[in-house]
C-alpha cells in the first residue's frame, strides 16, 4: 500500500468522524426558535417601602432582564468592539476570528482562544455548556448560524447582553451597572461602559474590585477598539480615558444586608405560596412593608444595648417587631444579634413565656365582663390547689410578686400598672379562664393556652411577632389587622401577581380598647415601664418570664406598636432588673426615632366611665373616717359606680379627735408600701 493511499485512508476516517460528530450534533440539537420566547433565569427582588432595594433572591444568578432601549448605547457599541467587531458583517461565524483563534491554539498546543462570536457566546450560554471540545464547537457553530436565521442582530446583542456573567454572582448588563457604579444600564457613561464591557473577557480577572489597575487597563483596550473602529470620536475617547471612575465596592457589603432576618421572613412566606423555583429564577419584584429608615434605627439600636449591656444584664440576644396597628404592616423586625452567626428569627420563629406582658389581654377581658378600673382585687398571699403540671409539680401554689413583699388591697388599675401578680390571678377567677382566653384568642393570640391560673402570669409561650400584633389591637380602637410582609408582587414584566387584600374585623368595643390603653398609659408613667416613658402619649406593659429567662416590653403610640425581647438562646438567666432597666429603654430609643418626623397623636378619651374617690378597705365611696393612706381615685363604669360609702370605717359617736383617727393604720391596709417606680413583678411561676 502506498504513501498516498495511507493519507487517503487516514483523511477518510478523519472526515468520517467529523461528519459523525457533526451529524450528532445536529440531531441533538435545540430548536432555536424557541429563543424568542426564552426568558432568562432572573433574581426576584424584595423591596422597601420607600422603593429601596433590599435583597435580592436568586439561586446561583443575579439578573435583572431590561430591553435594549435600557442598556446605554456606549455599552452595546463597547461589547461589539471588544467581543465581536465584524458582527454586523457576520452570518454567525466570522472565519476571520476563527483563523486568528486556531493559529494561536496551534502555536500553544492547546485551545486557548475560541475565536467565538457574540452569537456564538449567546449560543454557549443558553444552550450548550463551556467545556472546550471540539463537538461542543461543531454544535455552538450550528446553533449560531441558526440563531442568526431566526433573530435579528439587535435581538441577539439584547439577549446577550442580559445573558453575559459580570463577576459577582451578577449576570447581564443591568446587575452589573447597579453592582459596580449604583446607576441603571441606562444611566452609564462611555468610561463606565468601557470598563464593564472589558469585564466580559475575565469576570474575575477584571474585576475593578478585584484589580482596579487591571481593569483600567483593560478600560484603555476597549476605548481604543472603539477608536480604532470609529464608534466614538477622538473628543470621546480623550473624555472618557481621563474620567474619573466612581465605584461602589460598598455595593458589595449592603446587598440584602439591611433587614436581613425580615428579608428571610418574606422568602419563606413565598416561597410557602410559590415554590422556590419561582422565588429564585422567576424575577419576581415584591414590594414590601418594610420601613428601611425604622429597620435601620431598629438595629442600630439593638447592636448598641447587646453591645454596650449585654454582659451587665447576662443578656446575648434581642428581638424587636414594629407594626403600624392601623393597617397592619411590619415596619421593621429584628430576629437576633447577628443573622450571620445565626439565621433563627427569634421575633418569629422563637416562642417564649411573655410573662406579665401577657396581663392585657387577662384585664382587657375583664373590662369586656363589666369589671371596673377601680375595682379592688386583694394583694394578699395565698395558696390554690393546682393540676399537677410542669410550672407547679407539687400540686400547691403561692405565688408572690417580684419583690416578695404584698400590699393589701389595690385597685385593677394599679395592680396592671405595679405588674402585681396576685390581683391579676383573683381578676382571673372573676373573669373566668374560659373567657380570658376566648379575649386573647380573638386579639390575635394563636400559641396553645393551657387553661389555669398561671395564664394571668403569662406562662404559656408566645412569638413576639404574635404578643405584639395581638396588642394592636388596642391602638387600632378593638379592630384586629393580621401582621403582614408584602403589599403586592409583580412579575418581571410589570404584571401583578399578587396585591394584599385588607382584612380587618372588630373583635372588641372602641371604648373598651380606649380604657384599656388608658389603664396601660400608667405603666409608663408611674409603673414598672417608666424607664420607657416616651415624649408623647404612649402606653405599655413589660414582663419578665420564670427565673428571668426572659425581659419584655410592649408598648404602641396610635401610629406605630412595639415589642421587644431579649433573653438567651440557652435559656439561662438574665440579671434580674433586665426588663426594668434594658427592654423600656430599648423601646423608648427605637419609638423617639422611629417618630421623630411623625406628630404626636393622642389616643381618644374612654367614655361612658364615672371617677370616684374609694376606700381600698371596702372598694367603697371614702367616707371622712377612712384612712387617708387607704383612699385612692378609681374609675367605674357609668352605673356600676361604688353608690355607698364605706362601711368598715363608720362615724364613731364618741370620736372626739377624728384627725388624729385619720392617721391611724387600718387592720386591711397595705403591709408594705411599694414605690410604683419600683419592679414588683414576679416571674411565671
Amino acid at each position: 500500500m502506498n504513501f498516498k493511499r495511507i493519507v487517503l485512508i487516514i483523511l477518510s476516517v478523519i472526515a468520517a468522524i467529523i461528519a459523525g460528530i457533526v451529524v450528532q450534533a445536529i440531531v441533538s440539537l435545540p430548536e432555536v426558535e424557541s429563543l424568542s420566547e426564552y426568558i432568562p433565569s432572573e433574581s426576584s427582588t424584595i423591596i422597601a417601602d420607600d422603593n429601596s432595594q433590599l435583597a435580592r433572591f436568586h439561586e446561583e444568578e443575579y439578573r435583572r432582564v431590561v430591553p435594549m432601549s435600557q442598556i446605554s448605547p456606549y455599552l452595546q457599541k463597547a461589547a461589539v468592539a471588544i467581543e465581536d467587531e465584524r458582527f454586523y458583517k457576520h452570518n454567525g461565524i466570522d472565519f476571520i476570528g476563527i483563523s486568528r483563534a486556531l493559529f494561536k491554539d496551534i502555536l500553544y498546543g492547546k485551545m486557548v482562544e475560541g475565536g467565538s462570536t457574540i452569537t456564538q457566546q449567546l449560543a454557549r450560554n443558553i444552550y450548550l455548556t463551556r467545556s472546550k471540545t471540539i463537538g461542543r464547537k461543531i454544535a455552538e457553530i450550528i446553533l449560531a448560524l441558526k440563531i442568526e436565521k431566526t433573530l435579528t442582530k439587535e435581538e441577539i446583542l439584547e439577549y446577550y447582553l442580559n445573558e453575559i456573567y459580570f463577576g459577582h454572582n451578577c449576570y447581564g448588563a443591568e446587575a452589573a451597572s447597579l453592582l459596580y457604579f449604583g446607576k441603571h444600564a441606562s444611566e452609564i457613561n462611555l468610561a463606565e461602559s468601557a470598563m464593564i464591557a472589558g469585564i466580559i473577557e475575565g469576570p474575575e480577572l477584571y474585576s475593578p474590585y478585584h484589580n482596579l489597575n487591571l481593569a483600567k487597563a483593560r478600560q484603555k483596550i476597549v476605548l481604543n477598539k472603539m477608536l480604532e473602529q470609529k464608534t466614538i470620536s477622538d473628543g470621546d475617547y480623550s473624555i472618557a480615558i481621563n474620567a474619573p471612575l466612581f465605584l461602589k465596592p460598598e455595593n458589595l457589603k449592603k446587598r440584602g444586608r439591611l433587614g436581613a432576618y425580615f428579608t428571610s421572613y418574606v422568602y419563606s412566606e413565598l416561597v410557602k405560596e410559590y415554590g422556590e423555583d419561582a422565588v429564585n429564577s422567576g424575577g419576581l419584584r415584591v414590594f414590601s412593608t418594610l420601613d428601611s429608615k425604622m429597620q435601620a434605627i431598629a438595629e442600630d439600636v439593638t447592636n448598641k444595648f447587646i453591645a454596650e449591656e449585654g454582659t451587665k444584664y447576662k443578656f446575648s440576644q434581642v428581638a424587636l417587631v414594629a407594626i403600624d396597628p392601623r393597617t397592619g404592616e411590619i415596619k421593621a423586625m429584628v430576629g437576633g444579634a447577628n443573622f450571620g452567626k445565626s439565621q433563627f428569627n427569634r421575633a418569629v420563629q422563637m416562642k417564649r413565656q411573655p410573662g406579665s406582658s401577657f396581663k392585657p389581654f387577662i384585664y382587657t377581658a375583664a373590662l369586656e365582663d363589666g369589671i371596673s378600673p377601680g375595682t379592688v382585687l386583694s394583694d394578699r398571699p395565698k395558696t390554690y390547689e393546682v393540676f399537677r403540671n410542669k410550672w407547679n409539680p407539687f400540686g400547691k401554689w403561692s405565688p408572690k410578686n417580684f419583690n416578695k413583699k404584698f400590699s393589701g388591697a389595690v385597685t385593677m388599675r394599679d395592680a396592671l400598672e405595679r405588674s402585681l401578680n396576685l390581683p391579676s390571678i383573683d381578676l382571673l377567677e372573676k373573669v373566668g379562664i374560659s373567657k380570658a382566653i376566648d379575649t386573647s384568642r380573638k386579639m390575635g393570640i394563636t400559641s396553645d393556652l393551657t387553661p389555669g391560673l398561671a395564664l394571668a402570669l403569662g406562662v404559656c409561650e408566645v412569638s413576639p411577632l404574635e404578643i405584639t400584633s395581638a396588642m394592636g389591637t388596642l391602638p387600632s380602637g378593638g379592630v384586629r389587622r393580621e401582621p403582614f410582609a408584602i403589599k403586592k408582587i409583580e412579575n418581571s414584566d410589570g404584571s401583578l401577581v399578587y396585591e394584599h387584600e385588607k382584612k380587618e374585623i372588630r373583635v372588641l368595643e372602641e371604648n373598651i380598647a380606649y380604657l384599656m390603653i388608658d389603664i396601660m398609659k400608667g405603666v409608663l408613667s408611674r409603673g414598672t415601664g417608666y424607664k420607657g416613658r416616651l415624649s408623647r402619649p404612649a402606653a405599655a406593659k413589660t414582663g419578665t418570664s420564670q427565673d428571668f429567662k426572659d425581659a419584655w416590653t410592649i408598648g404602641f403610640t396610635p401610629q406605630l406598636i412595639c415589642g421587644v425581647w431579649v433573653g438567651n438562646d440557652d435559656n439561662k438567666p438574665m440579671q434580674g432588673v433586665a426588663e426594668v432597666s434594658v427592654c423600656p429603654r430599648i423601646f423608648k430609643a427605637f419609638m423617639e426615632s422611629a417618630l421623630q418626623n411623625e406628630p404626636p397623636l393622642d389616643f381618644p378619651h374612654p367614655t361612658g366611665m364615672v371617677d370616684a374617690r374609694i376606700c381600698l378597705s371596702s372598694g367603697m365611696l371614702a367616707n371622712p373616717y377612712c384612712p387617708r393612706n387607704l383612699v385612692v381615685a378609681g374609675s367605674f363604669f357609668k352605673g356600676k359606680e361604688p353608690i355607698s360609702e364605706c362601711y368598715i370605717h363608720p362615724i364613731a359617736k364618741d370620736d372626739e379627735n377624728k384627725d388624729e383617727d385619720n392617721q391611724d393604720q387600718d387592720p386591711a391596709a397595705p403591709e408594705t408600701s411599694n414605690d410604683t417606680n419600683t419592679n414588683n413583678e414576679e416571674p411565671a411561676q
